[in-house]
C-alpha cells in the first residue's frame, strides 16, 4: 500500500488555482526516478505538469547503450520495494504487471573470493542460514540469524520515520529505540557498518560481504554509520530483475506520466531556474525560451544549485552541508560478450583479498588497486544460459572528482579483466574502450555531481539528517532524486519525487487559503509574534 499520496487522496486535494486564478503550472527538471514520480503524481493531483530532460529519453542514470545483444544498461541494477513503483500506476487505475516483467531473483548475489569459495544469498532467511553454515560453520550462520534479525528491526525502525516521512522524524526513531533497545547498538554514534558486523561475524568474508552494503549507497563500509545495515534487509525483502532491461522502467514511467497527460520534452536543457517577486517563477531553456511556472521540480544533484549552475536564484536555496561531501563514483563498464569461466548468475560480486587495497586509494583520490568488482549478467534472469553474446555491467568503485587521465583507460582494464581472468571469468571479444563510462564522462553528464553517483555522501554519524529534503530554501522550487531525502538507489528516489508532490500539495493548499482570507485592499496587519511586521 503507497503510505503517501494515495490515488483518491491527491485527486482530492486537486491543484488549487494560482494567484492568476488559472491551473497551477510545474516544470519538473530530469526525467530520473524522482522526476518522474513527481511529474506522475503531480499530474494527477491536477496541475499542469512540463517535464524537461536534457538527454534524448528518460531515465537519468538509469542509461543504457546499444550493442549486439541489445540495449545494455550502465546504471542501476537492483530493483527493490517493488509496491513503491506499484503505487504510481495505481494512480491511474492501472496496474505495474501490465506495463512491464518483473522476474524475482530468489538469489539475490552469487559471491565469489580469491580463495575459491563462493556462497549465494537468498531471499529467504532459511536457505541464508544452511548457505552460511555450508560456506563457513554453525558459529556463523548463528551470527547471521542475530545480524539479519538486528537488520530487521533496524529496517522496521526506519521505514516510517525516515523513508516514508517528508524528513527524518527524530522523534520516531527515538520512539523506535526506546521499543527496541538492542537497535542502541546499529545507532551508536561513531559506530561504523565495519564496526557493528564485527561484532557479530567472525569469518573476514562475511564481514567483507555485509560491509558491501554501505557502496550500495556510495560509502565505505568503515565509515558508514552501521544503521546502514537496513539495506541487506530492503534487498533480503526481494528482488527483481526487469525483463529488458532496467532502462524499461524508465520508459515505463515516461509513458504513465504521458498518459495522465505529463508533457515531456527530450533533448531540453535547463540553463537556469528564474526567481521574481522572491519565488520560483519560470524555467530559461537552454535555447532561450523561458517556461513559466509556479512549480519547479528539480531532478539533479542538488550541488548544482549551491554552484550555481543553474543561475543565481537559486544558489543560496541549500546549505553547502547539504551536498558535501561527495559519495563514491564508479568506473563503469557496459558491454555485450560470451563469457567462459565462472557459472554466473545475474548479480555476481568478486571480492577482492584486501579491501584495504580498495578503499585505501579511493580515500585518498586514486584508482583502487585490488578492487572488487560487481558483474551484472544482464540477460541471466532465470535457470535458462543464454546461447551467444550476453549484456554485461561491470562496476569498479571510484572516487568523486577524480580528473580524466589518458592512462585511465588502460589501467582500469587492466585492473578489471585481469583481475576477472585470475577468478575464472573471461569476455569474447574484450570490450572496446567506448564501453567505459568514468567518473569524469559522470561529472560531465549530471553537473554538479563531481562524477558522484549518490549525491551526498552517506558516511559520517548524522549524515541521513543532512540530505536536503524536498522544499528548498527559494518558494516554489523543490528537490527529487537520490541526492534528496530519503537517498540514492532507485525506490529511495521515487519516494522522493513522493515527498515532493506531497510538500507542493501541501503548500498550494495553504497558499490558496491564504489568498482566499487576505483583505481586499492589501492591508496588512502586526502578528503576534512580529509586532509592527506584516504577518506572512
Amino acid at each position: 500500500m503507497d503510505r503517501g499520496l494515495a490515488g483518491s487522496n491527491i485527486v482530492a486535494m486537486a491543484a488549487e488555482p494560482n494567484a492568476q486564478g488559472t491551473q497551477s503550472r510545474a516544470v519538473v527538471v530530469g526525467a530520473g526516478m524522482g522526476g518522474l514520480a513527481a511529474a506522475i503524481r503531480l499530474s494527477a493531483a491536477g496541475l499542469d505538469v512540463t517535464l524537461i530532460e536534457a538527454a534524448d529519453g528518460p531515465g537519468g542514470k538509469m542509461r543504457s547503450d546499444p550493442s549486439v545483444a541489445g540495449p545494455v544498461d550502465k546504471g542501476p541494477t537492483v530493483l527493490t520495494m517493488r509496491p513503491v513503483f506499484e503505487a504510481l500506476f495505481a494512480l491511474a487505475g492501472e496496474r505495474l504487471a501490465d506495463h512491464l516483467t518483473l522476474i524475482p531473483q530468489p538469489v539475490l548475489a552469487r559471491h565469489w573470493w580469491p580463495d575459491g569459495t563462493t556462497l549465494d544469498l537468498h531471499d529467504r532467511v532459511e536457505a541464508n542460514l544452511d548457505a552460511i553454515r555450508d560456506f563457513s560453520g554453525p558459529r556463523e550462520a548463528a551470527a547471521f540469524r542475530r545480524f539479519d534479525r538486528l537488520a530487521t528491526e533496524v529496517f522496521a525502525a526506519f521505514e516510517g520515520p525516515v523513508m516514508y516521512a517528508p524528513r527524518p522524524d527524530r522523534g520516531g526513531i527515538a520512539w523506535a529505540v526506546l521499543a527496541r533497545p538492542r537497535l542502541w547498538s546499529a545507532l551508536m554514534p561513531g559506530r561504523s557498518l565495519d564496526g557493528l558486523l564485527r561484532q557479530y561475524f567472525r569469518d573476514p568474508r562475511l564481514i567483507q560481504l555485509f560491509g558491501r552494503y554501505a557502496t550500495y549507497v556510495g560509502g565505505r563500509p568503515a565509515h558508514s554509520p552501521a544503521l546502514l545495515s537496513l539495506i541487506w534487509r530492503a534487498e533480503a525483502q526481494g528482488v527483481a530483475a526487469v525483463q529488458g532491461g532496467m532502462s524499461q522502467l524508465a520508459l515505463a514511467l515516461a509513458g504513465l506520466a504521458e498518459r495522465l497527460g505529463v508533457r515531456i520534452r527530450y533533448a531540453t536543457a535547463a540553463a537556469r531556474i528564474v526567481r521574481q517577486g522572491g519565488r520560483t517563477s519560470g524555467v530559461q531553456l537552454a535555447g532561450g525560451a523561458t517556461l513559466p511556472c509556479d512549480i519547479c521540480v528539480f531532478n539533479g544533484d542538488p550541488a548544482a544549485l549551491h554552484q550555481g549552475l543553474l543561475g543565481d536564484g537559486p544558489r543560496n536555496a541549500l546549505a553547502a552541508p547539504a551536498t558535501r561531501p561527495r559519495s563514491l563514483s564508479a568506473w563503469i563498464w557496459a558491454f555485450a560478450a560470451t563469457p567462459s569461466g565462472a557459472p554466473l548468475i545475474h548479480h555476481n560480486v568478486f571480492f577482492t583479498e584486501n579491501p584495504a587495497a580498495e578503499f585505501g586509494p579511493i580515500g585518498q583520490g586514486r584508482m583502487p588497486e585490488a578492487p572488487t568488482l560487481y558483474v551484472c549478467a544482464e540477460d541471466r534472469l532465470g535457470t535458462e544460459t543464454p546461447i551467444g553474446p550476453e549484456r554485461f555491467e561491470i562496476i569498479m568503485n571510484a572516487p568523486a572528482g577524480i580528473k580524466a587521465d589518458s592512462h585511465e583507460e588502460p589501467q582500469c582494464r587492466t585492473r578489471t579483466f585481469d583481475r576477472l581472468a585470475r577468478l575464472g571469468l573471461t569476455f569474447d571479444p574484450s570490450p572496446p574502450p567506448s564501453a567505459l563510462t568514468t567518473p569524469a564522462m559522470l561529472a560531465r553528464d549530471f553537473p554538479g555531481s563531481a562524477g558522484a553517483i549518490y549525491g551526498r555522501s552517506p558516511e559520517g554519524t548524522f549524515a541521513a539528517f543532512r540530505r536536503p529534503t524536498a522544499r528548498t530554501g527559494l518558494p516554489g522550487l523543490y528537490l527529487a532524486g537520490g541526492g534528496a531525502h530519503p537517498g540514492a538507489g532507485i525506490a529511495m528516489a521515487a519516494l522522493s519525487g513522493q515527498h515532493a508532490a506531497a510538500a507542493i500539495m501541501q503548500d498550494l493548499t495553504s497558499r490558496s487559503a491564504s489568498m482566499r482570507m487576505a483583505t481586499p485592499g492589501g492591508m496588512s496587519t502586526g502578528s503576534a509574534t512580529t509586532g509592527r511586521a506584516p504577518s506572512r
